[in-house]
């Protein structure tokens, strides 16, 4: 729905296309279209946009679970070999990329 403005100014370009004739009609289309693209501009610049949450760069705790994964991947990985073989050491691996990704992930949802 047009506002009494934006109204008032159709009025008034078409009353000075109606006094003036056909010669101005450009000028008096680009001067309309200027007002009406200001109030455009004004409005979308009154939207605030959200900003994106990042997470902070600094993350000392991404690279101490990191760390413990590896160290405690070591006799992980040999206990599993020694007594179920390939798979249970897939399955452990699994399991600390697991809580690797899980962090990351809560990390970058902002929890």
């Amino acid at each position: 729905m047009a506002t009494d403005e934006a109204q008032k100014d159709l009025r008034a370009a078409m009353a000075a296309r109606q006094e003036l004739g056909a010669d101005y009609e450009p000028e008096i289309i680009d001067a309309f279209l200027e007002k009406v693209d200001a109030r455009i501009a004004e409005r979308v610049a009154a939207v605030p946009v959200p900003q994106p949450q990042l997470p902070p760069k600094d993350d000392p705790g991404g690279l101490a679970l990191a760390i413990v994964s590896v160290v405690a991947g070591i006799p992980i990985t040999a206990i599993a070999a020694n007594q179920e073989g390939t798979i249970a050491i897939i399955i452990c691996w699994g399991g600390i990329v697991g809580v690797n990704l899980a962090r990351s992930i809560s990390r970058f949802m902002g929890r």
